[in-house]
Parts: C-alpha cells; structure tokens; sequence
C-alpha cells in the first residue's frame, strides 16, 4: 500500500484523484490546499508520496517542495501541474521532485508515475521530457567531459546511465547484482562527485554533456 497526500487547491481535482487512486492500492491519507497545509499535514501523517500542484496561494508547489526535500528527504514528490514551461519543470526538478507530469495525464501514467517514484526511481511524462530537450538544446553546448575529467568509475556511470532510463533502486541492483544499498551508495557518490543536489539534478547533469549516446 502506497501512502500518498494530494496537495493542490482545486477540490474537485483532489476528489476525482482520489476516487480512482484508491481502486489502485494507493491510498491517500490527506488532503492540503497549499504547501503550507502539506507541510502541516506531514508533521502528522506517514507518506510514501506527494502528489502536488505548482501554482497555489499562501506556500506554491516549488517553495513547498524545497522544504519538503530538506525535513523529509525520504518522502517522494511528484508533480502534477498545468504547467509545462521548462523553467518550472527546471525549479521543481531542482526543488527535489522526482517526477513531473502534466494534469491532462492518463490514469494509467499517474498511477505508473506514482508508483515509480515511491520505488526509487524518475518519472517525466513524455511532454516533459520534450520541454527538457528542446530547452536544451537551445543553449550552447557545453564540451562533453571525459571519465577522467568528472572522476567517475566505470560502476558510478553504469549506475547513472540507468538513473537515466528512470530505473528503480530494485532494477539496478538486479541488474548489476548488487544490494539496493549499494545503488543507494552510488548515487549519494554521484551527486557529490557532480555537486548536484539530487538524483533529478543528475539527470540534467549527464543530457547536457551527453555522457550517453542514447538519451
């Protein structure tokens, strides 16, 4: 059972979330407006994830998961917005936000992104995705840096390379036969390595100096 609050100030949304969230194992254990009522509501509540908006009054969605990231940096924020300009997608991702997709989503796609999230993994709906690469792509290409360059090991970039296919913890332990701890250990070295501030953070770091010829 997935334990999740939904944060966002249109109460028709969060009723019609909830109703097929539930059908799906998930559970939602609260319910907030705002960021500042989210952040209430974990001082109280068990959660696996936040689902939240970005535009809301009193505390919006970035300030709330900024906060979040630093009291509860167990618990996984995905983001489920209108808005697809990539200097919000950029803000939440830097905020912590493990996931971003956009409210004209599937079903299927929130509750596949919830899911993935709540395992360890990156979910951007493919709207998104689109927004990051074609944001990059119009700034000047930074020199792609060699393994010596970013002292990385062989392992570190294996391990970021399926970071970057949106693997879990559990599917890149299985597939380099390693504990989950182990991937744990390897990203907390990769972010301090790169002096990125979370995994989010990695992804950018690697698409803009095309460390992978497949992403």
């Amino acid at each position: 059972m997935i334990r999740v609050i939904l944060v966002d100030d249109h109460h028709m949304i969060r009723n019609g979330l909830k109703t097929f969230l539930e059908d799906e194992n998930i559970v939602v254990v609260g319910e907030a407006m705002n960021g500042k009522e989210g952040l209430e509501l974990m001082q109280t509540s068990e959660v696996d994830v936040v689902v939240t908006d970005i535009m809301m009054p009193v505390m919006d969605g970035i300030s709330f998961t900024t906060q979040l990231s630093n009291d509860f940096p167990e618990v996984a924020v995905l983001a489920l917005t209108m808005l697809n300009e990539h200097q919000n997608i950029k803000q939440m991702l830097t905020a912590g936000a493990k996931g971003y997709i956009l409210k004209d989503c599937t079903q299927q796609e929130l509750i596949n992104a919830i899911k993935t999230v709540h395992e360890g993994g990156n979910f951007y709906s493919s709207q998104v995705t689109q927004v990051i690469m074609q944001g990059l792509s119009s700034k000047p290409k930074i020199k792609k840096r060699t393994i010596t360059d970013i002292a990385l090991t062989e392992r570190e970039l294996e391990v970021l390379h399926l970071i970057c296919k949106e693997k879990t913890n559990k599917e890149m332990a299985e597939e380099l036969f390693v504990t989950t701890r182990t991937i744990e250990a390897h990203k907390r070295n990769l972010i301090e390595k790169t002096g990125c501030k979370n995994v989010a953070g990695l992804v950018l770091y690697a698409i803009e100096r095309n460390l992978f010829s497949d992403l």
